[in-house]
């Protein structure tokens, strides 16, 4: 098992169909509010879901074979300075704006590593 921090928690069902919004899956900062959001989207048996840690390595070889991440606030803050670090060029994130009745997540996918 890694040691490398948990940037969130991601979903899938036991047959393999990820929890994603549109095209991207989802990563969201607890267990807490993965659950929140299945029950918010009303489309998931959350008793048949499962969820799992996700590490910055794992979803960054993830987005190498062109995979969309969108990331709640909580994991969005820890995804971003690990991003930073290893040269993927991500800014910070407003995430003030409340949206009614719908987490606020925000779409990560391709990205260039820098060559320092």
């Amino acid at each position: 098992m890694s040691k490398e921090k948990a940037v969130g928690f991601f979903a899938y069902f036991p047959g393999g169909n990820v929890i994603c919004d549109g095209d991207s899956c989802v990563i969201t900062g607890s267990v807490k509010k993965m659950k929140k959001l299945l029950s918010e989207y009303g489309k998931h048996d959350i008793g048949n879901v499962v969820i799992k840690k996700t590490r910055f390595k794992e979803i960054r070889t993830g987005m190498e074979f062109g995979a969309a991440y969108s990331f709640d606030e909580e994991s969005y803050n820890r995804f971003q300075p690990a991003a930073l670090k290893a040269g993927i060029d991500v800014g910070p994130e407003d995430f003030s704006e409340k949206r009614p009745g719908r987490f606020h997540l925000v779409r990560v996918q391709k990205f260039s590593v820098s060559s320092n």
